[in-house]
């Protein structure tokens, strides 16, 4: 029989043995978010005061989906800080309009090639011809499309059978087939930034975006994937995965501190080139993906997207339908 000094003596023992457990936990994860609040200051902060100089990947960049939104914004940022800049989008007269604003405002050459990224793998050879004899420097895969007006179920897409096809066409196929004609020559001259936009609903599950949050996460992963493959070529590869900023596709909804510009939010995001593989773009999405991420266990992360996505489907139904005003 163990007596009570002994058994004092093993439970201090027991006791120090998880302190120290404790104390070494604490201290992995006190280094852990000090190094992770330290390269947020680098990645988020001194990028604005440190600028990286974009113009050293070549003389021309490539901007899909350029004619309104984040990819708009991208070219006109782009251009100021020095690129020639080939805008890809369906509308003729619209990219005739942002050639010519950026030619105006920024003083840089421009290059218009009029493609439908739904048409599928048609467009590609025509694509391929526009861009021979460039060198380009960076590639931002930024064209993307929803599958409806408002959020819905899967079962309630309308017209089914081709807006499917087309949602992929232009989230999954554009992408790859991008990068596959821009990358070799990247190759060859051991040099090249491709950015390619995502969205906060490729790392989380939201619901009444069943498709398009899934086509995001395939951005994630191919901008991972190919970062890994080719890093040693002198290739630097981003996934850029905004949180809201008012576009089209959010409705045009008002700014604040969580919803950025459009402007602003490629300004800040493309400060973060060459400094992370993934990033949310901008401090204040940065913030917000943290939350999400670290203080929100993963049932309720998707239950409060299910409550938010459901009274935004509501709230977009009504401006739809005239009953309201879009604030």
């Amino acid at each position: 029989m163990t007596s009570a000094p002994q058994q004092q003596q093993d439970s201090n023992a027991l006791f120090s043995a998880f302190a120290g457990l404790g104390a070494v936990v604490f201290a992995l994860y006190a280094v852990k978010y000090s190094w992770g609040i330290l390269r947020g200051v680098r990645i988020y902060i001194l990028s604005e005061i440190w600028k990286v100089d974009v113009s050293i990947f070549g003389k021309w960049a490539v901007v899909t989906g350029a004619t309104s939104g984040i990819g708009k914004a991208y070219a006109h940022e782009l251009a100021r800080r020095g690129l020639d800049v080939v805008l890809i989008s369906r509308s003729l007269e619209r990219l005739n309009q942002v050639a010519s604003e950026i030619e105006q405002q920024h003083g840089r050459s421009t290059r218009v090639i009029q493609a439908d990224f739904t048409d599928g793998h048609r467009i590609y050879q025509h694509i391929e011809e526009g861009l021979a004899g460039l060198e380009i420097g960076i590639l931002v895969n930024n064209v993307g499309m929803n599958y409806a007006a408002t959020l819905v179920f899967l079962l309630d897409i309308p017209n089914p059978g081709q807006r499917i096809s087309d949602v992929l066409n232009c989230n999954v196929v554009s992408m790859t087939q991008m990068t596959r004609i821009v990358l070799p020559q990247m190759i060859q001259r051991k040099k090249g930034l491709i950015i390619n936009i995502s969205s906060e609903a490729g790392a989380h599950p939201h619901p009444m975006l069943t498709l398009y949050s899934a086509t995001k996460g395939f951005v994630n992963f191919f901008s991972r994937c190919l970062e890994s493959e080719y890093r040693g070529e002198g290739i630097t590869v981003q996934c850029v995965a905004p949180l809201l900023v008012s576009t089209n596709m959010t409705w045009n909804m008002g700014t604040n501190a969580l919803v950025k510009r459009a402007d602003d939010f490629a300004r800040e995001a493309l400060n973060t080139a060459g400094l992370s593989s993934f990033t949310s773009g901008c401090l204040s999405h940065a913030l917000q993906h943290f939350v999400i991420d670290h203080l929100l266990p993963g049932w309720l992360r998707l239950a409060a997207f299910n409550v938010y996505q459901t009274a935004t489907r509501k709230k977009t139904e009504a401006i739809f339908r005239g009953t309201c005003k879009q604030e």
